[in-house]
């Protein structure tokens, strides 16, 4: 599948974790990325490759991604959390 519009990234988004099929989700450890390419690159690559950027599975296991509109970046989240710890 390729992703053309917001409609599309908006049903995939959709998709019910608990009513896919397994067999048709791309594992996230069989996925390499590009690092060499540019960012906007990189992303592309990434989701043509995974082909839904909300669900995958990770071995027997269904993940399921929510990403919040904001600037702040996973590492940035990541750091704000080990402080705290």
């Amino acid at each position: 599948m390729t992703i053309n519009t917001m409609l599309d990234l908006e049903q995939l988004r959709s998709v019910n974790p608990d009513e896919v099929n397994r067999s048709e989700l791309v594992d996230i450890q069989d996925i390499m990325v590009e690092s060499h390419l540019p960012k906007k690159e990189r992303i592309a690559d990434y989701i043509q490759k995974i082909k839904n950027p909300y669900l995958c599975k990770c071995g027997n296991m269904v993940v399921q991604s929510v990403f919040e509109e904001t600037d702040i970046t996973l590492v940035d989240r990541l750091i704000q959390y080990f402080r705290m710890t």
